[in-house]
């Protein structure tokens, strides 16, 4: 992995993540309780001994920008050579924020070009999934690809979710079609079975390069990888796809795209069930994160209906839990819940205070947020609607300023757009 240069895109709005993402980029939203989503693709990079990194930011990425410096920057050996830098739009060969995900890595073809790599790995920083991209390099080294995707099966039912890669008996890519509405191509491995992108792209630079110049110079292009630099390299190099090998020690292939509420607040939900699908405690395989120094999780108070207690839940460090019951649900650091109090399926941000008999269920509750003595959520979703963001799945979301919601004129400017 030497000479291979990893690329991650995080500069993405995020507008399905609202209102998480309205004060923050997506990759720093925060994920199982210590980790923000960023770090499981940082985690894999370490993991799989890549150790060149640019992270190409944009929206809001203030929290990101703080978190990859204090908790990602010494985690390699600088005096090695070795990085994990952020490159914010420099706007050193357009005047335009980022256009697409082909136009944000073409905006950084100089930074690429100086460290002179053999191969560059695209990336992106809001999945969830354990990969060792050795193990890609090593089958485009071996094949001789000039490009190689990373490909899961999907059910046909899932197709416009994703860019569909039609992949012939050798494993050479005939053909790809981003998101299309339905499509006709199956997988030579598996009848039944679509295989997807996953938006991991392997290139020789001496491929990637040109392609990027060339798509830079379209004025119809989408200077999008899926849209446009992928179908404008069939037929031209060699293309290969590698079949997803998962490092999750798990029977199901474990590949999440958390890019919506409900799929977030599922992921979620798997790492704090009895048997996660995705297992954060795998020595064999670390996710890595900012630590923050908290004192331990504690739980207070055994009496009759006023007993402190976690079950089927992760509790973060610096988390108090005070004669109330906690079930099914993720505490990031820093959180309490006080007395008579019933938190159930739940997703907690830091620094959160749920006051004395408060119910609540099925409900993220972004940072800093207070909430008073007796709130209820998640009970009535008309009543919910009222004061907070509810999907329509029936999901609530609780910011700072959930006060907001009350006023009409302020909750429309909110919505996502």
């Amino acid at each position: 992995m030497k000479d291979t240069l990893g690329v991650l895109l995080a500069g993405g709005a995020g507008e399905r993540l609202f209102p998480l993402t309205r004060d923050r980029a997506k990759p720093a939203v925060p994920f199982g309780g210590n980790y923000r989503i960023i770090d499981i693709t940082l985690s894999n990079c370490i993991n799989s001994d890549l150790r060149h990194v640019y992270i190409l930011t944009q929206y809001k990425a203030l929290s990101l920008n703080r978190h990859i410096r204090e908790g990602w920057t010494s985690v390699v050996a600088q005096e090695l050579g070795e990085f994990i830098e952020i490159l914010p739009p420099m706007q050193r060969v357009s005047a335009n924020w980022y256009m697409g995900t082909a136009d944000a890595v073409y905006q950084n073809i100089y930074s690429i070009g100086s460290e002179q790599p053999k191969h560059v790995l695209i990336l992106s920083g809001d999945h969830i999934y354990k990969m060792n991209y050795g193990k890609m390099l090593e089958q485009h080294n071996e094949s001789g690809a000039d490009a190689t995707l990373a490909t899961l099966p999907i059910d046909p039912s899932e197709v416009s979710r994703f860019g569909v890669v039609e992949v012939s008996r050798t494993g050479e890519v005939i053909g790809f079609d981003e998101k299309p509405k339905s499509t006709s191509i199956r997988s030579p491995f598996n009848p039944s079975m679509v295989d997807a992108s996953m938006g991991i792209y392997l290139f020789n630079t001496d491929v990637l390069l040109p392609a990027l110049m060339k798509d830079a110079e379209d004025p119809t292009s989408k200077h999008d990888f899926g849209h446009n630099i992928l179908p404008s390299l069939l037929g031209k190099y060699r293309m290969n796809a590698y079949n997803f090998v998962d490092e999750n020690s798990n029977d199901a292939l474990y590949w999440r795209d958390v890019g919506t509420l409900d799929a977030y607040y599922d992921a979620n939900m798997d790492i704090a069930s009895i048997s996660p699908i995705f297992n954060l405690y795998d020595s064999n395989w670390p996710m890595r994160t900012r630590v923050r120094q908290y004192p331990p999780a504690k739980f207070v108070f055994g009496e009759p209906g006023r007993t402190g207690m976690a079950v089927n839940s992760i509790v973060s460090a610096g988390c108090i839990v005070s004669g109330a019951v906690v079930r099914n649900s993720v505490l990031s650091q820093d959180v309490r819940v006080n007395s008579y109090s019933e938190l159930d399926s739940s997703i907690v941000f830091s620094h959160v205070n749920i006051g004395r008999h408060c119910r609540i269920k099925k409900a993220i509750i972004d940072r800093d947020v207070h909430l008073p003595e007796g709130t209820v959520i998640g009970y009535d979703q008309n009543e919910d609607r009222r004061h907070y963001f509810v999907t329509p799945s029936g999901l609530t979301v609780v910011t700072r300023d959930y006060s907001l919601y009350e006023n009409p004129v302020a909750a429309d400017f909110l919505q996502p757009v």
